[in-house]
């Protein structure tokens, strides 16, 4: 398929919006630069203000303060006909009455371009989503994953500047869901066009993004790389919406003892790499399951920590278990994945290992990442 005629950048500057005369802010000051090419996905908890941002960017909503760049132009206040941009709901908004072939040219008979050129364009899209078998049939008669392929194609064939995808897998099955994203993350690198992607699912995001934008109560918390956010998160707030389990989190204090840096608190004493770089204070410790590693009998060493088996739940090729460590008030619970061949019985006792390198500390009163 030929790569779509192609945008410098998508600029988001200091965008706010409010529905209710600024009591509530749906977006915060959000700024994005999206590059030219590049898949962005807008990813964060429901209302979070992604789908107000898509909106924003298409010209669906006008923001309240901030403008919108599209290709160093500033379209803030153009309709969004005037934008060249087009968008792909969870709904499909597929035309019932009629067939695949006229939903996917309907665009182009709008904007009176000839029949042979709507003949080639629709055909051509067809051919490359698997679509031309079903040019003749109504959306009642395809499944989902073949009516998300028509909104695809119904956008492709317009030869956009940039695509928004609300959310567009949201109503299909698991097994859908997967394999329509690598159909997305296929035509991303077909088209290498610009587009901007909703959703709520993280792993969504972390498997489709060049680069991923955080969004939480309408403010941007983080924009980076996926594997940026998921090893380095910002704040508390990212480090625990990414990641599933999510990261645990354990509050107590930075504490100098001999010139070494330690962190106390939830019945744990775990040494800190980076001696002189951490002054004493409250801080939250954060720890990723995968990084909560299980002792074997026989190989416990000085900083290893007890902990009690509370729940264990098998996956197949992995189990995830609940541990709690400490007792009374500063008990607290970490969760570990380990491999299927691990034993572990609720109720019973096993080492565990904090590796320092893959230790998180975040300020305790802003939740910032130390």
């Amino acid at each position: 398929m030929r790569r779509v005629r192609a945008l410098s950048s998508i600029r988001i500057e200091n965008v706010q919006k409010s529905y209710d005369r600024g009591r509530n802010f749906a977006l915060r000051g959000v700024s994005l630069d999206i590059d030219d090419g590049e898949m962005v996905v807008l990813v964060g908890p429901s209302g979070c203000g992604k789908s107000t941002l898509l909106r924003v960017i298409a010209g669906l909503e006008v923001p309240d303060a901030g403008s919108i760049l599209i290709d160093r132009t500033d379209v803030t206040n153009l309709p969004p006909r005037d934008r060249n941009i087009a968008m792909v709901f969870q709904s499909y908004a597929l035309y019932p009455h009629k067939s695949v072939r006229d939903n996917m040219a309907f665009s182009l008979q709008m904007q009176k371009t000839d029949r042979a050129t709507i003949d080639r364009r629709v055909n051509e899209v067809a051919d490359a989503l698997e679509l031309t078998a079903l040019l003749d049939r109504r959306p009642g008669q395809l499944s989902g994953g073949q009516r998300q392929r028509v909104a695809l194609g119904r956008a492709i064939v317009r030869e956009p500047v940039a695509f928004l995808l609300d959310e567009p897998l949201s109503n299909l099955d698991a097994k859908l869901r997967r394999s329509t994203r690598a159909e997305i993350a296929r035509l991303h690198h077909s088209l290498r066009a610009t587009m901007v992607y909703v959703t709520h699912d993280q792993e969504e995001a972390m498997t489709l993004g060049d680069r991923v934008a955080v969004l939480i109560d309408g403010e941007l918390k983080q924009f980076a790389p996926p594997m940026e956010i998921y090893r380095r998160p910002a704040s508390i707030r990212v480090a625990t919406f990414i990641g599933s389990p999510p990261m645990s989190i354990v509050p107590g204090r930075l504490a100098s003892e001999n010139g070494n840096v330690q962190f106390v608190g939830g019945g744990l004493r775990l040494a800190i790499p980076g001696e002189g770089e951490y002054s004493p204070r409250e801080v939250t410790l954060g720890i990723r399951p995968e990084d909560v590693l299980i002792v074997p009998a026989g190989a416990v060493e000085e900083g290893d920590s007890t902990a009690r088996v509370d729940v264990v739940e098998t996956l197949g090729h992995e189990i995830v278990a609940t541990l709690q460590i400490g007792s009374g008030e500063a008990a607290v619970n970490v969760v570990c994945r380990a491999p299927a061949r691990t034993s572990l019985q609720p109720g019973g006792e096993v080492a565990v290992r904090f590796p320092a390198d893959r230790l998180h500390l975040f300020d305790a009163e802003t939740g910032t990442r130390i």
